[in-house]
């Protein structure tokens, strides 16, 4: 007889060999454990060792990060000894009992192999941010500027400007409203007091030339009788625009031409759609633009003494910087006092211009010049007007 001793758990099991030896006759034997050298011990010393420990649970934690694993391993073969054994129980046995839970292992399909492992920062998961846009079906049509316009205007959040003042002005000519567009009317002339006229309106006149130096001549002569003539394509007057082939007496306004596809030539000339050659030609005049210098020849001083003459006016006369308000008057009494050899002084005049300020060296204020009557005698009174500080009136009795 001899006593095998071995360890498990820390705590020294005794298994004799008559325990071995009955085992070894039952169906459900258990193979007995290779023997290590032991000294051998007195046959009548008998230990026995026992533990509280009834069932022995082996947990394995889960992953708690999913991982793609490697190929799995072969299962774990334990030895026999390790297995659930159920041993009858007697006095002189020892029971030992030994679950083993399966290992957790991770299944993964054929889809989750290729996403890529969740990444983590800190204990947070990151998320993803994906912008998706929906253009609903059919034609998408944008938006004019009229629309972003009262668009922005009902958010109220931009900043916009006064609205440009309407161009009153008229066209003696085609009766139009403004300046005409480059490749068309174009812009306005001021041909006399009130009295404006498009540029090629008038250029495009039958009777008008124009000068080396740009001046266009007649334009008045040409307003007088378009007062007279009726234009074939919108039976208006004003038009001057007559037809170059001879005896023939349409006529027109410049842009009524344009849109009654007459033909227009480089020696300014015109044909009529019923005299016009048919197809191309190589004198035909498409673009009507104008940039070079181009006003009208007109007599200044004619036209000023049209202006004292109006008496009272709606309207502003503007030579350079000065700006003309009153043109005041004189008595009888007062004409021998109230002139020079050069100039008269009428009581009443006044007038404005912009100069160069007398505080500041790249400045300007406003000037506002007039003459009054004091013993008899004229008064001359300038007033400067300049933003940030108070009227400095200037008073003398000769204009220098």
């Amino acid at each position: 007889m001899k006593d095998i001793v071995f360890c498990s758990n820390n705590c020294f099991v005794l298994y004799s060999a008559a325990v071995q030896a009955k085992n070894s006759d039952s169906k459900e034997s258990v193979p007995t454990l290779p023997q290590s050298p032991m000294k051998e011990r007195p046959p009548k010393a008998f230990h026995q060792y026992s533990n509280n420990i009834s069932t022995l649970d082996v947990h394995c934690l889960p992953q708690l990060q999913e991982k793609v694993s490697p190929p799995s391993s072969p299962p774990i073969m334990f030895p026999p000894a390790f297995e659930a054994a159920k041993v009858e129980a007697k006095p002189d046995e020892l029971k030992v009992t030994v679950k083993l839970k399966p290992r957790l292992k991770a299944i993964h399909s054929s889809l989750e192999d290729c996403r890529p492992p969740n990444k983590k920062w800190k204990g947070m998961k990151w998320k993803k941010w994906s912008i998706q846009i929906v253009i609903p079906k059919g034609s998408f049509k944008p938006p004019c500027e009229e629309e972003i316009d009262e668009f922005l205007k009902k958010m109220g959040t931009t900043l916009k400007p006064d609205p440009v003042p309407k161009d009153y002005r008229k066209c003696c000519f085609c009766h139009e409203e403004g300046d005409g567009l480059t490749d068309g009317p174009a812009r306005l002339l001021n041909l006399d007091l009130d009295l404006w006229v498009h540029l090629n309106c008038a250029l495009w006149s039958t009777e008008v030339y124009e000068t080396q130096a740009g001046a266009l001549i007649n334009v008045e002569l040409a307003l007088r009788r378009g007062l007279q003539m009726k234009c074939m394509f919108c039976h208006k007057m004003g038009a001057t625009s007559g037809c170059h082939r001879l005896r023939c007496t349409n006529i027109y306004h410049f842009t009524c031409a344009i849109k009654a596809q007459c033909m227009f030539f480089k020696d300014k000339t015109m044909l009529c759609p019923m005299h016009k050659p048919k197809g191309t030609h190589e004198q035909e005049l498409n673009y009507f633009a104008v940039f070079r210098r181009v006003y009208v020849q007109r007599d200044e001083v004619r036209q000023i003494a049209s202006i004292v003459q109006r008496g009272e006016r709606d309207h502003t006369f503007r030579v350079g910087s000065l700006i003309f308000h009153a043109v005041g008057q004189l008595l009888p009494q007062q004409m021998q006092a109230f002139h020079s050899s050069k100039a008269l002084f009428p009581v009443g005049y006044e007038a404005s211009r912009l100069y160069w300020s007398m505080r500041y060296a790249n400045r300007r204020c406003r000037y506002l010049c007039s003459i009054e009557e004091k013993d008899g005698l004229p008064l001359f009174v300038i007033k400067v007007v300049e933003q940030g500080h108070e009227d400095l009136v200037l008073t003398d009795t000769t204009p220098k």
